[in-house]
Formats: structure tokens, sequence, C-alpha cells
């Protein structure tokens, strides 16, 4: 398993947590996700093999969030 913490521009509230937790969370590979929003970060657990961190980053865009 891969660990990464990513800088995420744009998350103010629970409903932003939800929706990058949730997206993100059902990518198939990934283990575990946890949004930090007082530090601005996502924390990822991912295999590698089975996602990439381009996808990850990908479905946080996708949510309306810059990955910065």
């Amino acid at each position: 398993m891969e660990q990464t913490t990513l800088t995420v521009q744009g998350m103010s509230c629970g409903h932003c947590i939800q929706s990058i937790e949730g997206s993100v969370g059902e990518l198939d590979g990934v283990n575990s996700v946890k949004v930090h929003l007082q530090e601005h970060t996502v924390d990822v657990e991912y295999d590698r093999q089975q996602v990439s961190l381009d996808k990850i980053k990908e479905a946080i865009d996708e949510q309306g969030y810059e990955v910065a």
C-alpha cells in the first residue's frame, strides 16, 4: 500500500469532506481516505497496482476542488 497526503484547495465544510471521501473512497484500490479541513489536506492510502495517483487527483477535481 502507498500512502500520500494531497494539498487540496476549496474545502470548507462537512459537505466537502463527504464529497471527497465519498468519491475517492469508491475508487477500486483505495483503502482509506481522510480529509483534514483545517490543514487543507487529504490523506489517501491506496494500492497503486489498482489505482493511480492521477486517478485519485482526477476524482477530487471532478468534485470541484483543486489539488495543489
